[in-house]
Protein backbone atom coordinates (compact mmCIF):
# COMPACT_ATOMS: atom_id res chain seq x y z
CA UNK A 1 0.00 0.00 0.00
CA UNK A 2 1.45 3.27 -0.65
CA UNK A 3 0.59 7.18 0.82
CA UNK A 4 -1.18 8.83 -1.85
CA UNK A 5 -2.04 12.47 -1.98
CA UNK A 6 -5.83 14.13 -1.99
CA UNK A 7 -6.80 17.56 -2.86
CA UNK A 8 -10.21 18.84 -3.27
CA UNK A 9 -12.95 16.95 -1.50
CA UNK A 10 -15.85 18.07 -2.84
CA UNK A 11 -19.00 15.56 -2.77
CA UNK A 12 -17.27 13.91 -5.87
CA UNK A 13 -13.79 14.33 -4.33
CA UNK A 14 -14.72 12.60 -0.80
CA UNK A 15 -16.47 9.81 -2.46
CA UNK A 16 -13.39 9.27 -4.58
CA UNK A 17 -10.46 9.53 -1.90
CA UNK A 18 -12.69 7.41 0.12
CA UNK A 19 -12.12 4.81 -2.76
CA UNK A 20 -8.17 4.97 -1.73
CA UNK A 21 -8.45 5.05 1.57
CA UNK A 22 -10.55 1.79 1.53
CA UNK A 23 -8.30 0.08 -0.82
CA UNK A 24 -5.99 0.08 2.17
CA UNK A 25 -4.08 3.26 1.01
CA UNK A 26 -2.17 6.24 3.49
CA UNK A 27 -4.56 9.22 1.84
CA UNK A 28 -2.77 12.44 2.91
CA UNK A 29 -5.88 14.94 2.26
CA UNK A 30 -6.31 18.76 1.66
CA UNK A 31 -9.30 20.85 1.16
CA UNK A 32 -9.98 24.59 1.57
CA UNK A 33 -12.45 24.62 4.42
CA UNK A 34 -11.77 21.66 7.25
CA UNK A 35 -14.96 19.94 7.80
CA UNK A 36 -14.77 17.21 4.69
CA UNK A 37 -11.14 16.45 5.92
CA UNK A 38 -12.06 15.93 9.41
CA UNK A 39 -14.95 13.13 7.88
CA UNK A 40 -12.23 11.54 6.11
CA UNK A 41 -9.56 11.76 8.43
CA UNK A 42 -11.93 9.84 10.91
CA UNK A 43 -12.21 7.20 8.64
CA UNK A 44 -8.24 6.50 7.97
CA UNK A 45 -6.85 9.52 6.15
CA UNK A 46 -4.20 12.01 7.14
CA UNK A 47 -4.52 15.98 7.20
CA UNK A 48 -2.48 17.66 4.73
CA UNK A 49 -2.05 21.10 6.64
CA UNK A 50 -1.17 22.45 2.88
CA UNK A 51 -1.39 21.41 -0.55
CA UNK A 52 2.17 20.57 -0.99
CA UNK A 53 1.77 18.34 1.69
CA UNK A 54 -0.31 16.35 -0.40
CA UNK A 55 1.82 17.03 -3.69
CA UNK A 56 5.06 15.80 -2.21
CA UNK A 57 3.44 11.69 -1.48
CA UNK A 58 4.85 11.53 -5.02
CA UNK A 59 1.37 10.25 -6.16
CA UNK A 60 -1.39 12.71 -5.72
CA UNK A 61 -4.64 13.80 -7.39
CA UNK A 62 -7.20 16.15 -7.07
CA UNK A 63 -10.97 17.22 -7.84
CA UNK A 64 -10.87 21.07 -7.66
CA UNK A 65 -14.20 22.91 -8.63
CA UNK A 66 -12.84 24.96 -11.87
CA UNK A 67 -10.01 26.52 -14.04
CA UNK A 68 -9.59 29.21 -11.14
CA UNK A 69 -9.57 26.96 -8.11
CA UNK A 70 -6.91 24.65 -9.79
CA UNK A 71 -4.79 27.20 -10.80
CA UNK A 72 -4.35 28.84 -7.50
CA UNK A 73 -4.25 25.56 -5.84
CA UNK A 74 -1.82 24.12 -8.06
CA UNK A 75 1.07 26.44 -8.11
CA UNK A 76 4.45 26.74 -9.55
CA UNK A 77 5.17 27.05 -6.00
CA UNK A 78 3.29 24.10 -4.90
CA UNK A 79 3.90 21.40 -7.92
CA UNK A 80 7.91 22.16 -6.32
CA UNK A 81 6.73 19.56 -4.24
CA UNK A 82 5.75 16.71 -6.42
CA UNK A 83 8.95 16.92 -8.24
CA UNK A 84 9.70 12.83 -9.22
CA UNK A 85 6.38 12.11 -9.21
CA UNK A 86 3.00 12.24 -10.62
CA UNK A 87 -0.33 14.63 -10.76
CA UNK A 88 -3.42 13.75 -11.96
CA UNK A 89 -5.58 16.25 -12.49
CA UNK A 90 -9.74 14.43 -12.31
CA UNK A 91 -11.65 17.52 -12.00
CA UNK A 92 -13.13 19.23 -15.57
CA UNK A 93 -10.97 22.09 -17.06
CA UNK A 94 -10.24 24.11 -19.46
CA UNK A 95 -7.89 22.46 -22.40
CA UNK A 96 -6.13 25.51 -21.61
CA UNK A 97 -6.09 24.91 -17.93
CA UNK A 98 -4.59 21.27 -18.71
CA UNK A 99 -1.87 22.39 -21.28
CA UNK A 100 -0.90 25.16 -17.85
CA UNK A 101 -0.91 23.00 -15.34
CA UNK A 102 0.94 20.16 -17.45
CA UNK A 103 3.77 22.92 -17.82
CA UNK A 104 4.15 23.78 -14.07
CA UNK A 105 4.14 20.35 -12.84
CA UNK A 106 6.98 19.85 -16.25
CA UNK A 107 8.86 22.71 -14.77
CA UNK A 108 8.71 21.46 -11.63
CA UNK A 109 10.34 17.94 -12.29
CA UNK A 110 6.75 16.34 -12.03
CA UNK A 111 4.51 13.99 -14.34
CA UNK A 112 1.20 15.53 -15.04
CA UNK A 113 -2.25 13.38 -16.39
CA UNK A 114 -5.72 15.09 -17.12
CA UNK A 115 -8.07 12.59 -15.94
CA UNK A 116 -11.45 14.08 -15.69
CA UNK A 117 -14.26 11.57 -14.99
CA UNK A 118 -17.69 10.36 -16.10
CA UNK A 119 -20.43 9.79 -13.06
CA UNK A 120 -22.16 11.53 -10.26
CA UNK A 121 -21.07 11.16 -6.42
CA UNK A 122 -23.03 7.86 -6.04
CA UNK A 123 -21.26 6.31 -8.73
CA UNK A 124 -17.83 7.89 -7.86
CA UNK A 125 -18.65 6.24 -4.17
CA UNK A 126 -19.31 2.71 -5.82
CA UNK A 127 -16.23 3.06 -8.06
CA UNK A 128 -17.72 2.91 -11.37
CA UNK A 129 -16.27 6.13 -12.48
CA UNK A 130 -15.21 5.92 -16.38
CA UNK A 131 -12.05 8.04 -15.85
CA UNK A 132 -10.58 9.66 -19.32
CA UNK A 133 -6.71 9.79 -19.43
CA UNK A 134 -4.56 12.12 -21.65
CA UNK A 135 -0.85 13.20 -20.95
CA UNK A 136 1.96 11.57 -19.45
CA UNK A 137 1.91 8.01 -20.40
CA UNK A 138 4.81 6.43 -17.88
CA UNK A 139 2.52 8.77 -15.36
CA UNK A 140 -1.00 7.28 -16.42
CA UNK A 141 0.79 3.77 -16.07
CA UNK A 142 2.07 4.74 -12.30
CA UNK A 143 -1.58 6.26 -11.74
CA UNK A 144 -3.49 3.28 -13.11
CA UNK A 145 -4.20 1.16 -9.85
CA UNK A 146 -5.55 3.93 -8.29
CA UNK A 147 -7.79 5.27 -10.81
CA UNK A 148 -8.77 0.85 -10.75
CA UNK A 149 -10.03 1.60 -7.67
CA UNK A 150 -12.16 5.04 -8.55
CA UNK A 151 -13.51 3.66 -11.76
CA UNK A 152 -14.52 0.63 -14.27
CA UNK A 153 -13.48 1.73 -16.88
CA UNK A 154 -9.74 3.73 -18.30
CA UNK A 155 -10.03 5.90 -21.41
CA UNK A 156 -6.54 6.50 -23.23
CA UNK A 157 -7.26 9.39 -25.26
CA UNK A 158 -3.37 10.29 -26.16
CA UNK A 159 -0.37 12.59 -25.56
CA UNK A 160 -1.86 15.87 -25.12
CA UNK A 161 -3.34 16.56 -21.32
CA UNK A 162 -5.61 19.07 -23.55
CA UNK A 163 -7.44 15.92 -25.09
CA UNK A 164 -9.25 14.90 -22.15
CA UNK A 165 -10.17 18.04 -20.88
CA UNK A 166 -11.64 18.69 -24.51
CA UNK A 167 -13.14 14.87 -24.48
CA UNK A 168 -14.87 15.63 -21.45
CA UNK A 169 -16.32 19.03 -22.85
CA UNK A 170 -17.65 17.22 -25.44
CA UNK A 171 -19.53 14.41 -23.49
CA UNK A 172 -21.13 16.68 -21.16
CA UNK A 173 -22.09 18.98 -24.56
CA UNK A 174 -24.08 15.94 -25.26
CA UNK A 175 -25.68 15.73 -21.67
CA UNK A 176 -26.72 18.94 -22.07
CA UNK A 177 -28.58 18.49 -25.39
CA UNK A 178 -30.27 15.12 -24.41
CA UNK A 179 -31.68 17.25 -21.02
CA UNK A 180 -32.96 20.41 -23.30
CA UNK A 181 -33.95 17.57 -25.78
CA UNK A 182 -35.64 15.72 -23.09
CA UNK A 183 -37.36 18.96 -21.92
CA UNK A 184 -38.94 19.97 -25.27
CA UNK A 185 -40.64 16.48 -25.65
CA UNK A 186 -41.97 16.50 -22.56
CA UNK A 187 -43.70 19.56 -22.77
CA UNK A 188 -44.96 18.19 -25.87
CA UNK A 189 -46.58 15.05 -24.73
CA UNK A 190 -47.79 16.82 -21.44
CA UNK A 191 -49.53 19.17 -23.69
CA UNK A 192 -51.96 16.69 -25.23
CA UNK A 193 -52.16 15.29 -21.74
CA UNK A 194 -49.80 12.35 -21.88
CA UNK A 195 -47.87 11.42 -18.26
CA UNK A 196 -44.34 12.21 -18.45
CA UNK A 197 -43.72 9.46 -16.62
CA UNK A 198 -44.99 7.20 -19.20
CA UNK A 199 -43.30 9.04 -22.24
CA UNK A 200 -39.45 8.75 -20.21
CA UNK A 201 -40.36 5.08 -19.46
CA UNK A 202 -41.07 4.65 -23.24
CA UNK A 203 -37.97 6.86 -24.74
CA UNK A 204 -35.29 4.80 -22.07
CA UNK A 205 -36.81 1.15 -23.10
CA UNK A 206 -36.80 1.34 -26.80
CA UNK A 207 -34.80 3.89 -28.96
CA UNK A 208 -32.98 5.79 -26.01
CA UNK A 209 -31.74 3.30 -23.48
CA UNK A 210 -28.79 4.37 -21.09
CA UNK A 211 -28.27 6.81 -17.67
CA UNK A 212 -28.58 9.56 -19.40
CA UNK A 213 -32.46 9.61 -20.33
CA UNK A 214 -32.91 7.51 -17.82
CA UNK A 215 -31.45 9.02 -14.97
CA UNK A 216 -32.16 12.80 -16.03
CA UNK A 217 -35.83 11.69 -17.85
CA UNK A 218 -36.81 10.34 -14.61
CA UNK A 219 -36.05 13.82 -12.81
CA UNK A 220 -37.51 15.95 -15.58
CA UNK A 221 -40.59 13.49 -15.37
CA UNK A 222 -41.24 14.04 -11.99
CA UNK A 223 -39.89 17.76 -11.82
CA UNK A 224 -37.41 16.39 -9.11
CA UNK A 225 -33.94 18.12 -9.60
CA UNK A 226 -32.70 17.80 -5.75
CA UNK A 227 -30.54 16.49 -4.60
CA UNK A 228 -27.97 18.80 -6.87
CA UNK A 229 -25.63 16.21 -8.48
CA UNK A 230 -24.24 19.26 -11.10
CA UNK A 231 -25.38 22.28 -10.94
CA UNK A 232 -26.87 25.10 -13.68
CA UNK A 233 -23.92 27.17 -13.11
CA UNK A 234 -21.46 24.63 -14.21
CA UNK A 235 -23.43 23.53 -16.67
CA UNK A 236 -23.31 26.78 -18.94
CA UNK A 237 -19.78 26.76 -17.53
CA UNK A 238 -19.27 23.79 -19.91
CA UNK A 239 -21.29 25.25 -22.86
CA UNK A 240 -18.92 27.92 -22.69
CA UNK A 241 -15.53 25.90 -22.78
CA UNK A 242 -17.37 24.21 -25.51
CA UNK A 243 -18.45 26.93 -27.52
CA UNK A 244 -14.56 28.47 -27.08
CA UNK A 245 -12.77 25.36 -28.09
CA UNK A 246 -15.17 25.20 -31.29
CA UNK A 247 -14.10 28.66 -31.87
CA UNK A 248 -10.51 27.98 -31.50
CA UNK A 249 -10.89 24.88 -33.98
CA UNK A 250 -12.27 27.45 -36.91
CA UNK A 251 -16.17 27.13 -36.28
CA UNK A 252 -19.12 27.61 -34.12
CA UNK A 253 -21.69 25.12 -32.53
CA UNK A 254 -25.09 25.94 -34.27
CA UNK A 255 -26.83 25.57 -30.70
CA UNK A 256 -24.70 27.12 -28.16
CA UNK A 257 -26.16 30.38 -28.34
CA UNK A 258 -29.85 29.14 -27.91
CA UNK A 259 -28.67 26.56 -25.20
CA UNK A 260 -26.65 29.29 -23.45
CA UNK A 261 -29.39 31.64 -23.24
CA UNK A 262 -31.54 28.95 -21.90
CA UNK A 263 -28.68 28.61 -18.61
CA UNK A 264 -28.83 32.28 -18.18
CA UNK A 265 -33.01 32.40 -18.28
CA UNK A 266 -32.89 29.03 -15.68
CA UNK A 267 -30.11 30.49 -13.18
CA UNK A 268 -32.23 33.87 -13.33
CA UNK A 269 -35.17 32.03 -11.67
CA UNK A 270 -34.92 31.60 -7.99
CA UNK A 271 -36.52 28.20 -7.61
CA UNK A 272 -34.03 26.78 -10.33
CA UNK A 273 -30.64 28.32 -8.57
CA UNK A 274 -29.70 25.45 -6.61
CA UNK A 275 -31.31 22.86 -8.40
CA UNK A 276 -29.72 19.49 -10.85
CA UNK A 277 -28.54 20.94 -14.06
CA UNK A 278 -31.72 18.74 -15.15
CA UNK A 279 -33.53 21.76 -14.27
CA UNK A 280 -32.99 23.19 -17.72
CA UNK A 281 -35.37 21.41 -18.80
CA UNK A 282 -38.28 23.57 -16.94
CA UNK A 283 -37.46 26.57 -19.01
CA UNK A 284 -39.44 24.96 -21.45
CA UNK A 285 -41.73 23.23 -19.88
CA UNK A 286 -42.93 26.32 -18.12
CA UNK A 287 -41.83 29.11 -19.91
CA UNK A 288 -42.27 32.56 -18.72
CA UNK A 289 -42.57 31.80 -15.21
CA UNK A 290 -40.22 32.32 -12.20
CA UNK A 291 -41.13 29.62 -10.06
Amino acid sequence: MAEVGFLGLGSMGLAMARRLVSGGHTVVAWNRSRAAVETLVSEGAVEAKTPEEALSTGASFSMLANDAAAESVLTPAAAQAAKGGFHANMASVSPECGARLHDVFRQAGAAYVSSPVLGRPPVAAAGELNILVAGDESAAEAAQPYFDLMGKRTWPLGPSPAQANIAKVAVNLNIIHAIQALGESVALVEGAGISADDFVELLSSTLFGGVVYSGYGGMIAKSSYLPQGFSLELGLKDLTLATNIAASQGYELPTGQTLANLFKEALSRPSLQDVDWAGLAEVTRNPGQAT
